[in-house]
């Protein structure tokens, strides 16, 4: 192990005094794609299997509130939730996940606090292996910085880099399909910036892929060709929330805040700003509502089905009962998705905020 903790070293120096340029791009792509082998091969070594906590996922989404120790995750999570997490001003009050309700706009959302992250906590340490394996089946991280450590920040988004975790990125447009002869095939639907395909054919190989056809559809760089060629990293939106700015003069705060790119500003101990905390988290979910509606009786147009955008007809079938889909017969919808008033539409039809559906079944 120490042999391989060596090496991971002497790459990643490499790869930080390295000039990125076209005469060295491919020579730099060859130390990632070592060294992202080298990653998963002490990962895979390291350990055992560990489970991570166990979170039954409930509600329209769920969100993970993460940060250092004592930022404040638990008295955030009492004032937004009907959750009770113990508090205190010292680190590791929140030794397991605890989960809360957010009910807003109809919507009932599960909000987990998981325990405080600490630096190499995406290798394991300090339950990282736990905490990163909740926020995989996120839909949502809430990255919550105390004001008084900004530079926390950046480590939490090492952290979460290196736990295979890509937040607020699009999964690239590339596939990558292993044929049996003829070398590898590079196909390109647009111009890449960054990557030519000396050194895509040359990271590909270093993964001990000879024979494939290579469609990329997105322009990409040599760690997203990686990415897409390991196939096991998760993309999850993530919003940076400042915490305890009560502490601070006001134009400090704004100062910290600009340097992280909050998207807002909150004391959670006072309540301040928590409404649109709320706010934030529904819109960036990208919930809509869905009115039901029985055949020959009126919508309710009080209590709406929370659905993600872009959800199908399919996809509320699901939700609502398991037989559903199986007894589908054929829908009537009203509203923005439709071409006209109780259109007839199947399974497949992609459904928007505030349709009124009605469902047939067998």
């Amino acid at each position: 192990m120490a042999v391989h903790d060596e090496k991971i070293k002497e790459l990643e120096e490499l790869v930080a005094n390295s000039q990125y340029n076209k005469r060295t791009q491919k020579a730099i792509g060859m130390y990632k794609a070592q060294l992202a082998k080298l990653k998963e091969k002490v990962s895979k070594s390291g350990g055992g299997k560990t489970d991570g906590f166990s979170v039954r996922k409930t509600g329209d989404g769920t969100v993970v509130l993460l940060g250092f120790p004592s930022v404040g995750k638990s008295t955030l999570l009492n004032g937004i939730t009907d959750a009770e997490s113990e508090t205190g001003a010292y680190a590791f009050t929140t030794l397991t996940v605890i989960p809360g309700i957010l009910d807003y706009k109809h919507a009932k959302i599960q909000i987990l606090d998981v325990p405080g992250v600490v630096r190499g906590a995406a290798s394991g340490r300090g339950r990282g292996t736990e905490v990163f394996s909740v926020l995989r089946s996120a839909d949502l991280i809430l990255i919550l910085i105390d004001v008084h450590y900004p530079e926390h920040f950046n480590a939490l988004l090492r952290e979460i880099y290196e736990s295979g975790i890509r937040i607020n990125k699009r999964k690239p447009d590339v596939k990558i399909k292993k044929t049996a002869k003829d070398g590898i095939k590079i196909s390109k639907t647009v111009k890449l910036s960054t990557l030519d395909d000396e050194t895509i054919l040359g990271v590909l190989r270093t993964f001990r892929i000879n024979n494939a056809d290579v469609l990329i559809r997105t322009d990409i760089t040599v760690d997203e060709l990686i990415d897409c060629i390991e196939g096991n990293k998760q993309y999850v939106p993530a919003i940076v929330v400042l915490n305890k700015i009560d502490s601070l003069p006001k134009d400090k705060v704004e100062k910290i805040a600009k340097q992280i790119d909050a998207n807002l500003l909150i004391s959670a101990k006072n309540k301040d700003h928590l409404e649109e905390l709320k706010e934030l988290i529904f819109s960036e979910l990208d919930l809509i509502r869905i009115y039901m509606k029985e055949p020959a009786k009126p919508a309710d147009m009080n209590v709406p089905l929370i659905m993600f955008k872009d959800c199908t007809i399919d996809n509320v079938c699901s939700k609502l009962h398991k037989d559903f889909v199986s007894k589908f017969k054929f829908s009537r919808v009203w509203g923005k998705s439709a071409k006209f008033p109780g259109q007839k539409l199947n399974l497949k039809h992609r459904l928007k905020d505030e349709d009124i559906l009605e469902i047939h079944l067998r």
